[in-house]
């Protein structure tokens, strides 16, 4: 059991960064988002008027850090999904294994002391 728990340890010691990156960047990217939109706000207020010219900057801002944060965040829930599936199914084959080995282990020992009487 400490085998199986120290192999599954270093197996999911960088896991927790995907889940963290797949969680927070989408959040980043909306914050992206309202800054440019705020920046859109800010060039209508000092020109006085909405045109094209004056909001497309922090439009086109707030779109890349949308696009940023996704980018980031879809890869990063599906390598999470991914390593936690295949860290399960080691797991389980640890497991299996271990209780076979000592199956094994047992049954030897029993037949050793039934021909030792």
């Amino acid at each position: 059991r400490r085998a199986i728990n120290s192999e599954i340890t270093g197996l999911t010691q960088l896991v927790p960064f995907l889940a963290t990156t797949g969680n927070t960047s989408p959040f980043i990217g909306l914050f992206g988002t309202v800054w440019g939109i705020m920046n859109s706000f800010h060039g209508i207020g000092l020109r006085g008027s909405a045109t094209l010219a004056v909001v497309a900057p922090g439009i086109s801002e707030a779109l890349v850090a949308t696009a940023a944060g996704l980018a980031a965040a879809i890869p990063a829930v599906i390598a999470f999904n991914y390593f936690m599936q295949k860290i399960r199914n080691i797991e389980s084959e640890l497991q299996s294994f271990a209780a076979d080995f000592l199956n094994i282990v047992e049954r030897d020992t029993l037949k050793a002391k039934g021909n030792k009487k």
